[in-house]
């Protein structure tokens, strides 16, 4: 072989090393979008479809509410274990192993039957656990210098797949004939996707993630004694209560206002929507203030002027107030991811502050929907659930004032 051969065919495996290596960069990139948009869809498909599973399994609002709680355990017990299995194991295979118990959750969770119906809903939750703590570190990770570009499409996508979801469950129930049981099944088309999508990632050499630990070490006595630490904590704790009060149960508050059943699950649409650009504009702002507590305040107005509308308002008004609530969580939610950062010194610091708020925080959340079910099943109404959440909002308030501070959580007085 002439060295002009030898050089073209050096060139030429060059070149296909190149195009591979675009190739599995955009899959990658197409994959995290897909993975992403299963993050929420599952759990915010259920609200809308809440009161023809309850009828059709024959369990209370109490039990009910327990469908949009058991994943919120799942998160909060699963969620200091995660970054250990990302580094032993490499965090491309156990996101791919992630998707695969994802599908067979939706699966399990489709079939009719109460059992089956719970199990479902656990296996998934623990599946989702795990992307939702892993898929932040591998942004970090594989696009360093972009991580800001992907954290946005990936919250997007996130977001957007689950309002989708909530706005198409009566009318994939009932409209076009599918049940809640195909209803929700559905979404396991979107996960057999993201899997295709990822396997490419295996073919590279497993790479462990260089993934603070997200459990919190009870050894950092600064961290688990610190007030502002336990502020910020109830913070995030107390805006995914209402976060998932909202995503469990809002179609049927509306409904029990006179909305009908395809229109309330778009309302629980509009709201999640309405919180996107919040969502991303609010931490922007608040990495630029010397504290937060202006923003605190306006997120506090916001969740109790949306929730008095919705309690005493005309049935007219209705889309506005939950605009305003979806505003209102947009900021909430916004200002609980700063926190982390904004009140730490370094990432370990973060990475403490950080699973100690999404262990406990995930923990205070999964009460609220099994709560909100029993005042409803208790009272026969929906003015006392949503007298809950006014002084829910309230306490939101109060504790965001402290977790708005001008301090570290290693600095402030203990």
């Amino acid at each position: 072989m002439s060295s002009s051969e030898q050089l073209l065919k050096k060139q030429n495996a060059i070149l296909d090393t190149r195009t591979r290596k675009q190739a599995t960069f955009w899959f990658m990139i197409l994959g995290i979008i897909f993975i992403a948009a299963n993050l929420r869809a599952p759990l915010t498909s259920v609200g809308p479809l809440v009161s023809i599973i309850r009828e059709n399994v024959h369990i209370s609002n109490t039990l009910a509410g327990l469908i949009t709680t058991v994943p919120l355990i799942a998160f909060a017990l699963l969620s200091p274990f995660i970054p250990k299995l990302g580094r032993r194991y490499g965090v491309e295979r156990i996101i791919l192993i992630s998707l695969i118990v994802l599908t067979m959750g939706i699966a399990v969770r489709s079939l009719s039957g109460v059992v089956t119906l719970y199990v479902g809903t656990a296996v998934l939750g623990f599946a989702i656990a795990i992307c939702n703590v892993l898929l932040p570190s591998l942004i970090k990770q594989e696009f360093p210098q972009q991580m800001g570009t992907m954290t946005g499409v990936y919250s997007v996508s996130m977001n957007l797949c689950g309002a989708i979801a909530s706005g198409i469950s009566v009318p994939l129930a009932v409209g076009a004939g599918l049940n809640w049981q195909g209803a929700l099944g559905v979404w396991g088309i979107l996960s057999v996707i993201s899997i295709l999508l990822w396997v490419p990632q295996l073919k590279a050499p497993a790479k462990p993630a260089a993934v603070a630990s997200s459990a919190g070490n009870n050894h950092q006595i600064n961290i688990w004694r610190s007030p502002l630490a336990w502020q910020v904590t109830l913070f995030m704790g107390i805006q995914s209560t209402i976060f998932y009060v909202l995503v469990a149960w809002l179609p049927e508050i509306l409904k029990g206002q006179g909305i009908s059943s395809s229109q309330s699950g778009w309302f629980l649409s509009i709201l999640i929507i309405a919180s996107l650009p919040f969502a991303f504009i609010v931490p922007v702002i608040a990495g630029r203030m010397p504290n937060q507590r202006l923003l605190v305040i306006i997120t506090t107005i916001l969740l109790l002027i949306g929730t008095l509308g919705l309690l005493y308002s005309s049935i007219h008004l209705f889309a506005f107030w939950v605009i305003i609530l979806g505003i209102g969580v947009g900021f909430a939610f916004g200002l609980s991811m700063m926190f982390f950062g904004l009140r730490t010194q370094s990432a370990h610091q973060a990475a403490e502050l950080s699973g100690m708020a999404q262990s406990i925080g995930y923990l205070l959340a999964a009460i609220g929907p099994a709560l909100i079910g029993y005042l409803h099943d208790a009272t026969h109404g929906w003015s006392v659930p949503l007298l809950m959440l006014v002084g829910a909002s309230a306490l939101l308030g109060m504790v965001g004032l402290g977790a708005a501070r001008n301090q570290f959580v290693d600095s402030a007085k203990l």
